[in-house]
């Protein structure tokens, strides 16, 4: 039974497959100075498959996304404790360059963020600094490419020189995605990337998140129940820093394990 009548689950594209594990987090803490934000996090996020995070306001779903590309180190006094792994490798090992880490982990952002350049180099950036392309033609071709796992090509193809700030706010997300799988990246982390979007923009977005899970590993942190239902094969919900529970989207929707997962779903509080 559907907990919430207002959230319907497709259980099509819930069925959570038989994947490899891509990333896996044990016994993670953060701590912002003294304050403690999560609590001994553990969880698996299978390849090529959609992996959402969801729970209240303020609850560490998005301190714990930051953490599998190191974007924790950026922030004064933020420690990180346990382990992350990328196919094994631990993320937080010193001699692991996060600059080649954040390549191998591509982030999308809440708000649309597009560089202030062209079209073209927006794209082209990433592939040119991280040397993926030895010409011209191989770097256009990689624009391309990349424009057209975005589902933004037909629409910017003409203009590839235009700033990429001339474009609306659903097509900016979607060169921002194209900016982020240029490089190649394993693994697409997705903070919020549909709440500064109008309806029509977030299903382009949630479509092209279904095509790309063909391809990569996506973490998603979604306030949406509804969206998470929709993209994801696993849910895991947090509450207090603390990773309540996680499986299958359609079973965490429809017969959640633990009361307080019943109760953010069914809306008693969030």
């Amino acid at each position: 039974m559907n907990l919430n009548p207002h959230i319907s689950v497709d259980v099509q594209h819930a069925v959570l497959p038989s994947r490899a594990v891509k990333v896996r987090a044990r016994d993670v803490n953060v701590f912002y100075g003294d304050k403690q934000a999560l609590f001994d996090v553990s969880l698996d996020m299978p390849e090529r498959s959609v992996t959402a995070l969801i729970g209240p306001s303020g609850c560490g779903k998005s301190t714990f996304l930051r953490c599998i590309n190191r974007m924790n180190d950026t922030i004064a006094g933020a420690r990180v404790e346990g382990s992350i792994e990328l196919d094994g490798e631990d993320v937080n090992d010193r001699s692991l360059d996060p600059v080649l880490l954040r390549a191998r982990v591509g982030m999308v952002f809440q708000k649309p963020n597009p560089f202030p350049k062209s079209i073209y180099e927006n794209v082209a950036y990433g592939p040119r600094i991280h040397g993926l392309a030895t010409s011209k033609s191989e770097l256009d071709a990689v624009v391309e490419q990349s424009l057209k796992q975005a589902g933004l090509w037909n629409e910017v193809s003409d203009r590839l020189q235009q700033s990429g700030s001339s474009l609306s706010g659903g097509q900016q997300q979607r060169l921002v995605i194209a900016r982020a799988i240029a490089v190649r990246p394993e693994v697409i982390l997705m903070d919020e990337p549909c709440s500064a979007l109008d309806p029509i923009a977030t299903a382009r977005v949630e479509e092209l998140m279904d095509d790309l899970r063909q391809s990569f590993t996506i973490v998603i942190v979604t306030h949406s129940m509804a969206q998470a239902a929709r993209v994801s094969q696993k849910t895991a919900f947090f509450h207090m820093g603390k990773l309540v529970e996680a499986g299958p989207t359609d079973e965490v929707f429809t017969n959640p394990r633990d009361t307080r997962t019943q109760d953010y779903i069914t809306g008693r509080f969030g």
